[in-house]
């Protein structure tokens, strides 16, 4: 955390109080102090300390009702109980009341450092979650588009210069990078904003299906053409039509797309009068027009008709300090979609991400994020909510610093084969190929039966 960690300690022993503001300071924490537990809800309602450290009996006011009302004023506070009562049946109660943990009086102070550590790590997190979905909720104007890189705000300063400016835009960028989604961010930002957003995919018709969907037919043009049909270019009239993957239309359609946006005019299939049309167009490639166009597998007029602004997309493994933000917002996109309630992702499931390459960009990191919460038993994503294939780069991954003996090595990766099974012995010995003996005799080695 950038900020110093604000810690509240609250008990009637004022020579205890004494002795934790100063231990607890020196360790660099911001140490507030009260023996009055009314005064000390007072100002956790002013301001919400990152972590409580609470005694149980108190006059006026004990420690698990201060416990709950703080939990109800601020759920990102951990708190932190102290008792000298202490007994098991009490540590489950205050566990279900929320307190992060039971720590019976009298105590060590180094136990109660690590325990404050801990605290720390996981009101860090929860606050980092928070902070990410503020990020998603300041973007909901360009609907799911989603970043904070350097690359993703040039893009949102694109968008606001040329949505409201009524020119050609190309969108260069791999597959699943989210060239549709800017598109539809440019219409709906624009003066047409109220006319159609037509999506066509060129690579997906022959060419005779092509000009038909485009152009449309009057009645008798062909064989079936029992009607006539306006075409995508009609329909998208007085708003935007968007053209995906548009190096990939075959050059007589280049000629007569040219033609339309020269002229403003297109003759249906089997037409002869000329229909007025009012559109804009933006087109998406995954390859390199620029490139194309310069080769001749392009028309270069029709390029230089549609390039009026170049906008490029960067892959996700070249903003990579964009995942954590999405997958916060697709945890809150698939909450919605399945009625779950998750938190956030662990320590472990992001930096697992963060190591992926995303061959298949942000659309991949949507469908891993949409299984994992499918899938979630708990209100918390872990590396087992991972496909298979995913989580064994956990294991892939074990680091080592210098050479290893061999023994040294078969035991790192067990151990974190062990801990990808969630401590299953019998998949644990069926990912590693021995036997179910072989395997508790070796952790017995390791200490961890």
């Amino acid at each position: 955390m950038e900020q110093r960690l604000r810690v509240m300690v609250v008990d009637d022993e004022k020579i205890l109080l004494s002795r934790l503001k100063k231990t607890l300071t020196a360790e660099g924490y911001e140490v507030a102090v009260f023996s009055d537990p009314q005064a000390a809800l007072a100002s956790i309602k002013a301001r919400p300390p990152h972590v409580v450290i609470t005694d149980v009996k108190m006059p006026g006011l004990d420690g698990i009702e201060l416990l709950q009302r703080t939990k109800a004023i601020s759920d990102c506070t951990e708190v932190i109980v102290l008792t000298g009562y202490s007994s098991l049946d009490a540590a489950v109660e205050v566990t279900k009341q929320g307190a992060f943990y039971y720590l019976a009086k009298p105590f060590k102070i180094d136990a109660l450092k690590l325990i404050l550590a801990k605290a720390a790590d996981k009101v860090g997190l929860a606050l980092e979650n928070v902070r990410l979905k503020e990020e998603v909720h300041q973007r909901r104007r360009f609907r799911e588009i989603v970043g904070s890189s350097p690359a993703m705000q040039q893009i949102f300063s694109v968008i606001d210069k040329v949505a409201r400016v009524d020119c050609s835009v190309i969108i260069q960028g791999e597959s699943g990078t989210g060239k549709e989604l800017i598109a539809r961010a440019l219409h709906h930002e624009s003066p047409r904003k109220n006319g159609p957003f037509v999506p066509f995919n060129c690579a997906s018709f022959t060419e005779e299906l092509m000009a038909n969907e485009l152009f449309g037919h009057e009645k008798g043009a062909f064989t079936g053409a029992v009607s006539e049909k306006p075409g995508l270019l009609e329909t998208a009239d007085k708003g935007t039509l968007f053209l995906d993957e548009v190096a990939d239309m075959p050059h007589s359609m280049q000629v007569k797309l040219l033609r339309v946006l020269q002229e403003k005019t297109l003759l249906r299939v089997g037409g002869v009068r000329p229909l007025r049309i009012d559109i804009r167009v933006i087109a998406a490639t995954n390859k390199d027009i620029k490139q194309l166009a310069a080769n001749g597998e392009f028309r270069e007029d029709l390029f230089y008709r549609l390039n009026v602004v170049y906008l490029e997309v960067p892959p996700l493994r070249r903003r990579k300090e964009d995942i954590p933000l999405l997958v916060a917002h697709f945890i809150d996109k698939y909450n919605r979609i399945f009625a779950k309630k998750i938190k956030e992702p662990d320590r472990d499931f992001l930096q697992l991400l963060l190591a992926y390459s995303f061959p298949g960009n942000v659309r991949e990191l949507e469908n891993i994020v949409e299984r994992a919460v499918a899938m979630a038993e708990s209100d918390i994503l872990t590396v087992r909510e991972l496909p298979p294939d995913l989580s064994m780069l956990q294991i892939a991954s074990v680091a080592s610093d210098g050479i290893l003996s061999l023994r040294d090595y078969e035991s790192d990766y067990i151990r974190a084969v062990y801990k990808y099974s969630g401590n299953n012995q019998l998949r644990t010995a069926e990912l590693l190929g021995i036997s179910r003996t072989t395997l508790w005799r070796k952790l017995k080695e390791m200490g961890l039966t």
